[in-house]
């Protein structure tokens, strides 16, 4: 059965709007609910629970009320984080006695969109098989929805404690004295990412940490790196440190400027762990691949998405994997990606090596990427197109080992994307324009 609500990080889409407007939004709860009272009985468990949290968006506390009335309806007690991060959630949803979480929050998207992640009590996300049952729920319910009202919630601060507790226990460095400006994204960590690194001994400086219900994400954390950059400068900070929405991910800014990406926190963590692979994906820069191969560490490259990473680390059981978008998962640690999580462990190496995040990252050459999308009339499979083929087998060609190409069709959309990498920005560059021309010319370009 195709999946209709869930993609591939939960349910999302504008808030108020289908999928999540507020019918559609209880017969979540209650499908949960039904699920949860389920499993829990299969397990001998009385009285099932389940953790709500969400992030700075305005829509949450609605969406947390009206998924909570569903779960009350099938006698299913919610227990509400309030604000906290994704991470977060798994975490309590895996150390105490929950049977499943759910986090309000469309990551690193505008505020206007909002989602539903859910988690079962291994603290990862519900695998295929179990989104697929809820849905099945969800039409069902929707056919002759109930009449549940919402279900006011109290926040439970002792949650968040918990999970900063944790977090603390596993640095075992100190940050006295050293400044560190932290951007949260205007969103789910801004309480908690300050307090953090404030408890560790830094000198915190933050910033975007004044969330108003509508600016999270907004000129600021993980996906708009000026701002940081200019402050860390300013500063003369030792590292500046900042998250998405949901604060999943973590970009960092040395003092000299650099950008260090997902693509340097794996590539720091394992030169200092010496695991036999790592994890990453097709978008991962062709730097990463050449400084572990020199290191005598092997790379795994999987699909686009945290999904795709963690599938493949489990079935390899391999501890380290994740993202250039800096959606880092340690798995000794942690079941999913967790920006606060990232920053500790490359701050606490940078600590113990009394080092910086310049020095941390020199082993690693960014090479030039660039990626272009190609809009078209009718899609073909890539095996069909011969010229296109060729084209991308010329360039592979002219680069060698000192570049990549990677196509790749879109899934939802009529659009290819083409990444290519190389020793240059020219030679990316006319190699990106010409496999997207070639493209253009076998599957008609779209105005």
């Amino acid at each position: 059965m195709a999946r209709h609500l869930f993609g591939t990080d939960g349910i999302r889409g504008v808030a108020g709007q289908a999928p999540l407007d507020e019918r559609t939004v209880r017969c979540f709860g209650l499908a949960l609910g039904e699920w949860a009272a389920e499993t829990a009985r299969a397990h001998n468990v009385g009285s099932p629970r389940v953790v709500i949290g969400l992030d700075t968006r305005e829509s949450g506390p609605w969406l947390a009320e009206t998924v909570a009335g569903g779960l009350q309806a099938r006698a299913v007690t919610p227990v509400f984080a309030g604000l906290t991060t994704t991470p977060g959630v798994a975490h309590l949803t895996r150390t105490l006695d929950f049977v499943a979480g759910v986090m309000i929050s469309a990551s690193h998207n505008p505020y206007q969109d909002n989602g539903l992640k859910a988690f079962d009590h291994s603290g990862f996300k519900l695998p295929d098989s179990t989104e697929i049952e809820l849905e099945r729920r969800i039409f069902a319910l929707l056919e002759d929805p109930a009449d549940v009202p919402r279900a006011p919630l109290v926040e439970d601060p002792s949650l968040d404690r918990l999970y900063l507790d944790s977090l603390a226990s596993t640095f075992k460095a100190s940050l006295a004295g050293r400044r560190i400006v932290i951007d949260c994204a205007n969103g789910a960590a801004s309480r908690l990412g300050p307090e953090l690194f404030s408890r560790l001994g830094a000198d915190v400086i933050a910033t975007s940490c004044s969330p108003d219900g509508r600016n999270i994400n907004l000129h600021c954390g993980a996906l708009h790196l000026d701002p940081l950059k200019a402050r860390v400068l300013a500063e003369k900070a030792w590292a500046g440190v900042t998250f998405d929405g949901d604060a999943d991910r973590c970009m960092m800014i040395a003092p000299s400027g650099r950008i260090i990406d997902g693509d340097h926190s794996l590539l720091i963590y394992a030169l200092h762990t010496r695991p036999q692979k790592v994890v990453a994906t097709q978008m991962s820069n062709l730097g990463l691949q050449l400084a572990l191969e020199a290191a005598g560490i092997g790379l795994i490259r999987t699909a686009v998405g945290d999904r795709y990473v963690l599938e493949r680390m489990i079935a390899e059981s391999l501890p380290l994997g994740g993202e250039q978008s800096g959606h880092v998962i340690f798995r000794d640690y942690s079941t999913t990606g967790d920006g606060m999580l990232t920053a500790l462990r490359i701050l606490e190496i940078a600590a113990i090596q009394n080092c910086t995040l310049d020095d941390l990252a020199a082993p690693m050459t960014v090479y030039p990427q660039i990626l272009v999308n190609v809009r078209f009339r009718e899609k073909k499979p890539l095996e069909q197109l011969p010229e296109v083929q060729r084209t991308i087998r010329e360039v592979e060609s002219q680069f060698g080992s000192e570049g990549r190409v990677f196509v790749r069709f879109s899934g939802t959309e009529l659009l290819a994307r083409v990444m290519v990498e190389g020793p240059s920005r020219q030679s990316v560059e006319a190699g990106a324009r010409s496999i997207a021309r070639a493209i253009a010319e076998a599957l008609g370009e779209r105005e």
